[in-house]
């Protein structure tokens, strides 16, 4: 069992930056690929970015890719997104999820939201233009 909690949500300017992080419990954090979705108003939770075990694996969306950047702390038990050249069109609740693996993923399987077990709160991300 993990329980996830985002932060770093708030209101930035077109061509702005932040940086969103979902702080893990438990002791198996290590063990879990972790992801991010987010999902705008009357629209459907979709894929932004995910990450291996380890970190040392990514995989993006393609409306992100170039500007998002998805790691993880293990030692801080932490995942994080950094969102840079935010457009208006990102603007969301952005949600992390954890799935827990015993063995290798292929992360271009784990873009959708069924696959993870566990979910956060969500934050919301307004990006004015």
């Amino acid at each position: 069992q993990v329980q996830l909690v985002e932060s770093g949500g708030g209101l930035v300017q077109a061509g702005g930056s932040l940086r969103l992080s979902c702080a893990a419990s438990g002791r198996t954090f290590s063990s879990y690929v972790m992801g991010w979705f987010r999902q705008a108003p009357g629209k459907e939770r979709e894929f932004v970015a995910v990450i291996n075990a380890s970190g040392l694996s990514t995989y993006y969306a393609d409306s992100v890719k170039g500007r998002f950047t998805i790691s993880r702390d293990n030692a801080k038990v932490t995942v994080y997104l950094q969102m840079n050249s935010l457009k208006p069109e990102d603007t969301a609740v952005y949600y992390c999820a954890a799935r827990r693996f015993r063995g290798g993923v292929i992360l271009a399987t784990m873009t959708l939201p069924q696959n993870y077990d566990y979910w956060g709160q969500g934050t919301q991300v307004t990006v004015s233009s």
